[in-house]
């Protein structure tokens, strides 16, 4: 249980890394407006800033289905696996978006989707048994 809660906090954390490589070394940021600013960016700014939002999106959703898997049940050890490589696949997402790299983005995203549905359906189903 203790890794999908260090899961939950990196994942957490993974939209601030995000906003750090879109601001990195670029000596004409903003910090007075920084959304806009990062509106006009482009390339792997724009990516990363992209993959920020996407990070911010998908942590309420990984996080309720950790904690709903965890309350019902669920075999903490299986809860440990789906968190880790939720967030092994949110990784390779992020480096997938900033290094423009399409088709793998997309697949690692559903891989993690996928994983959280799984979390769901776990959930749902230790609560059918008992």
């Amino acid at each position: 249980m203790l890794m999908s809660y260090g899961a939950l906090l990196v994942a957490g954390l993974m939209p601030v890394v995000c906003a750090g490589i879109a601001k990195s070394g670029f000596k004409g940021y903003d910090n007075s407006d920084p959304r806009a600013w990062l509106a006009r960016q482009t390339g792997f700014r724009a990516r990363a800033n992209a993959a920020q939002a996407n990070c911010f999106e998908a942590f309420p959703f990984f996080a309720v289905g950790v904690i709903l898997a965890l309350l019902t049940g669920v075999d903490p050890r299986i809860v440990d696996g789906a968190s880790v490589f939720f967030v092994l696949m949110r990784v390779a997402y992020v480096f997938c978006y900033v290094s423009d790299k399409a088709k793998w983005r997309t697949m690692v995203w559903s891989a993690a989707y996928l994983t959280v549905l799984a979390l769901y359906a776990l959930a749902m189903l230790n609560l059918q048994m008992d």
